[in-house]
């Protein structure tokens, strides 16, 4: 039976392993989907080591950019993007080869985009880690908008959240959360924005699912603005990583 699965840590729920599990039993693929919840990636060639059967696996939060050093071929847009989040496991002969790529830009891009307008031209990103990252790609280079990161420290590249000001945010209409604040049990917290100068002309987008309305969003609902939480971008990247894994 083929091995698939995610890597990361903490896991906790597991949208990745719902998903998949529910695919393989709905399409009578012989196959299961595991998380390997790893304290350190120094673990991860263990996981391949241990299952010869893995054929790819998902990469979250803390590894999209620390699994890279561990694989032997990297997709041109990953590589550009700087982090992984799906890893190919090929088995020729008695070697493994591991490719990367990111399903995260599918996903995000492929979703965010019916809610564009022509008027959306800036974007906020809150948030620098590996997901930010794919925001940062599908933003720029997929869709044609001029980003700038929010960072809760002052560091190159980036704006703090005490920078932005009403007039921000009527310049930079569209704001990316890619931040874990307001996920599940935190329900009562978000990022640090001036909700009362948003109007109908922003688009807040949070890749955070659990709850499905965070009060990131909720703030801005109650502004006019159009929000939009990372459910339906999970499942196209879902979709597109296992393309990745079976092309």
């Amino acid at each position: 039976m083929d091995k698939y699965g995610l890597i990361g840590y903490p896991l906790g729920h597991s949208f990745s392993r719902n998903f998949f599990s529910d695919k393989f039993e709905a399409e009578n693929i012989d196959a299961k989907y595991l998380n390997f919840e790893i304290p350190s990636i120094e673990e991860f060639p263990y996981i391949i080591s241990d299952n010869p059967e893995l054929r790819g696996l998902n990469v979250t939060i803390p590894y999209k950019q620390k699994v890279m050093n561990y694989l032997d071929d990297i997709s041109e847009e990953a590589r550009a993007i700087g982090a992984v989040n799906v890893v190919k496991v090929e088995h020729i002969g008695k070697n493994v080869t591991l490719k990367g790529y990111n399903s995260d830009v599918i996903g995000f891009v492929q979703s965010i985009e019916p809610l564009l307008r022509p008027h959306h031209k800036k974007a906020l990103i809150l948030g620098t880690g590996g997901a930010s990252k794919a925001i940062h790609y599908g933003l720029t280079e997929k869709l044609g908008i001029e980003t700038t990161f929010v960072s809760r420290y002052d560091r190159p590249d980036c704006v703090t959240y005490e920078a932005i000001t009403p007039d921000v945010i009527k310049e930079y209409e569209v704001i990316v959360n890619c931040t874990p604040k307001g996920m599940y049990p935190h329900n009562d917290e978000c990022p640090n924005l001036p909700y009362e100068s948003m109007t109908e002309n922003n688009l807040l987008y949070d890749l955070v699912y659990n709850p499905d309305e965070t009060l990131f969003m909720k703030k801005g609902a109650e502004r006019g603005a159009i929000v939009k939480n990372g459910l339906e971008m999970l499942f196209l990247q879902a979709l597109a990583s296992w393309e990745f894994w079976n092309n």
